[in-house]
């Protein structure tokens, strides 16, 4: 079975060659380790949210939400990156609601009756986050009149600056991206405010990866992201650090799923 690595979280078509750059920097520093076999270049075809995290799976970034759900007990944390990027504190991230920059929405309860775009219902900064903020204003009811599942966050961005509906909510770092590669729509969009925050997106391998090839990548990883011959390659990703962050951190994740569900919002609607 060949080794899979992918970055599919931030995977604009125009990011190809920055992640690819990155993946080649961590192929060497793995090289230098001693790890052999290891995939030439990225898989760009895996979604954000496959079907699981097989044994195949070398290095790959997973939403920290599906981790504690649907793929819960299929990966190991090899660190979480700290992104130079509005909305991130460190290891922290959140979310933000963006809306046409025409509309007239001043705060969360102007968005009822409208249509919202969400990426999957199994996303954190899509879902679990927005559901967590939307559900102190929703009164145990739904508050949108539809809400459309598309699959995709940039494609979301795109939709919302085009007028193909009336609000989504996206991870900061997404749309810190979409903003730097494509600065002519994001002059349509504009943010309306934040979901709570939650620990960033973590790089992560199969839970059938052996504990010795778990350290080498973690290692690597931080050797990456301290060494000044790999500045170019972190500028390129916004990486100011990786970092360790306690499973507990994720795990709190579920609270905002329990507190929406007292509140009586337990389904972004």
């Amino acid at each position: 079975m060949s080794a899979s690595v992918s970055l599919p979280m931030y995977n604009l078509p125009e990011m190809r060659p920055v992640n690819l750059r990155f993946w080649e920097a961590l192929r060497e520093l793995l090289a230098e380790a001693g790890l052999r076999g290891l995939p030439q270049s990225l898989s760009f075809e895996r979604p954000p949210v496959p079907e699981r995290i097989g044994p195949e799976v070398l290095f790959s970034q997973t939403c920290g939400y599906p981790l504690e759900t649907i793929f819960q007990g299929q990966a190991i944390g090899l660190g979480t990156p700290c992104y130079n990027a509005p909305g991130c504190d460190g290891p922290m991230h959140c979310g933000f609601f963006i809306l046409p920059v025409g509309s007239g929405a001043r705060t969360l309860r102007n968005l009822a009756g409208g249509v919202f775009l969400l990426n999957h219902r199994h996303s954190n900064s899509g879902m679990n986050l927005p559901r967590r903020a939307l559900a102190d204003i929703a009164g145990g009811r739904p508050l949108f009149a539809r809400v459309v599942e598309t699959g995709s966050q940039p494609g979301n961005l795109d939709r919302i600056a085009l007028g193909d509906g009336d609000a989504t909510a996206v991870d900061c770092v997404t749309y810190a991206f979409w903003c730097r590669y494509r600065p002519e729509l994001a002059s349509k969009v504009r943010v309306l405010a934040r979901t709570p925050s939650s620990p960033a997106i973590p790089f992560v391998t199969s839970i059938a990866t052996p504990a010795a090839t778990v350290a080498i990548l973690r290692a690597a990883l931080r050797r990456l992201v301290h060494e000044e011959r790999y500045r170019v390659v972190r500028e390129g990703l916004m990486l100011a650090d990786i970092v360790d962050v306690p499973e507990a951190r994720y795990r709190a994740l579920l609270d905002y799923e329990r507190e929406a569900a007292v509140l009586g919002y337990p389904a972004l609607a």
